[in-house]
């Protein structure tokens, strides 16, 4: 009787649309080798998203928008970013997919959403997911991907170790590690975001118990400490988080759930920590111009400071950097951006409007060559 009302309340939780979807599935029998229709076992009906199972075990969970891989022109995979998921809203217009022949394929990371924890993740992991994912999807030997916030220490994975199979790259408002070896001291020695992290690390790593305890007290807002503070995003990104949810992963609710706050912490020590190569000393993948990859940030972006994007973009000018001169952390959700960032990914159309202005207009700080040490 306890596990009847047990599954009886998912049910009631679950909505409408989506109960459908899993009675539907159930009834046709969708079942296939990359489709996982079975529930973890302390969870009921708890999984409805088709998900692959990868070869250490893990399931990895995604959805599928745009045209038919069998008939896309471009097939494209989306990184979601720090607290996100796989149902984040990449805005690209029906009428451009469909013009286009685009296929977009976006999957929950490991511990987000319903893809299983990776207790072993690492930079390479996430770029090995995003291999074993597109090629258990069979969408073929090359694509593009678009790597959102934090998700782009995956996307700068796919750089390293997945260059071959990559059509064209697009980083959105990539986060800076400050442990970067070419990263020069002077541009970082004052950045209170460098010291926020170092803090955020030390106890991420050494008293985790703390900071779930801290992350989950009652007399703490009732919502992320982040969400809507001007102390990271700018009016623009304000405005667009009345629109949208915003970051369901990081309220104090989700976080009272062990596995939630785990998965986060991993994520950021990965994102945060030492890595195993430096993006700065990375060879341009495409040589030969076939094909490109790209920046976009936001010149007020408070997360992470466009100096820095300016920094990196300046030492690898294979990169294309594009900047939105209002635009704040949350560019990605902006009206009209993600079809700018289409057309100049998948045919190299530019805009002019985001081109960066002259350094002499906005003035970067000065560096030296010497380097910030981990």
């Amino acid at each position: 009787m306890k596990r009847i009302r047990h599954h009886l309340k998912l049910l009631t939780q679950i909505p409408k649309g989506q109960t459908q979807k899993i009675c539907t599935g159930f009834c046709q029998g969708r079942l296939s080798r990359n489709i996982d229709m079975n529930p973890p076992e302390d969870d009921g009906f708890g999984v409805i998203s088709p998900r692959i199972k990868l070869r250490d075990g893990r399931h990895l969970a995604y959805i599928e928008r745009g045209v038919s891989k069998d008939i896309a022109k471009y097939k494209i995979i989306i990184v979601h970013g720090f607290g996100s998921s796989k149902e984040m809203n990449f805005l690209a217009p029906q009428e451009l997919i469909d013009e286009l022949g685009i296929y977009i394929l976006q999957y929950d990371r490991p511990g987000y959403g319903e893809s299983d924890p990776n207790p072993k993740r690492s930079l390479k992991s996430e770029a090995l997911d995003i291999q074993e994912l597109a090629d258990q999807l069979e969408i073929g030997q090359q694509f593009y991907v678009i790597g959102v916030s934090m998700g782009s220490y995956a996307t700068w994975s796919c750089l390293k170790y997945l260059p071959h199979r990559l059509a064209g790259l697009a980083l959105i408002a990539p986060v800076i590690n400050y442990r970067w070896p070419s990263l020069p001291r002077s541009l970082i020695r004052e950045d209170y975001r460098r010291k926020l992290v170092h803090w955020a690390m030390l106890l991420a790593k050494y008293c985790p118990r703390m900071l779930h305890w801290w992350v989950t007290q009652k007399w703490l807002p009732s919502t992320s400490v982040i969400e809507k503070n001007p102390a990271f995003f700018n009016k623009s990104d304000i405005d667009i988080l009345k629109t949208i949810p915003g970051f369901p992963m990081l309220t104090k609710d989700s976080l009272r759930e062990q596995v939630v706050f785990d998965s986060l912490r991993h994520d950021w020590r990965v994102a945060f920590g030492k890595w195993d190569f430096d993006p700065l000393n990375l060879s341009n993948p495409f040589p030969h111009n076939r094909s490109s990859v790209h920046i976009w940030h936001g010149y007020e972006d408070k997360v992470v400071p466009c100096q820095l994007q300016r920094y990196v973009s300046g030492k690898l000018p294979w990169i294309n950097y594009h900047e939105v001169s209002d635009g704040g952390h949350l560019i990605v959700y902006y009206r009209g951006l993600c079809e700018t960032i289409l057309r100049s990914l998948l045919l190299g159309q530019e805009n002019l409007a985001y081109r960066p202005k002259p350094p002499s207009l906005f003035p970067l700080p000065p560096h030296d060559d010497k380097c910030f040490e981990p």
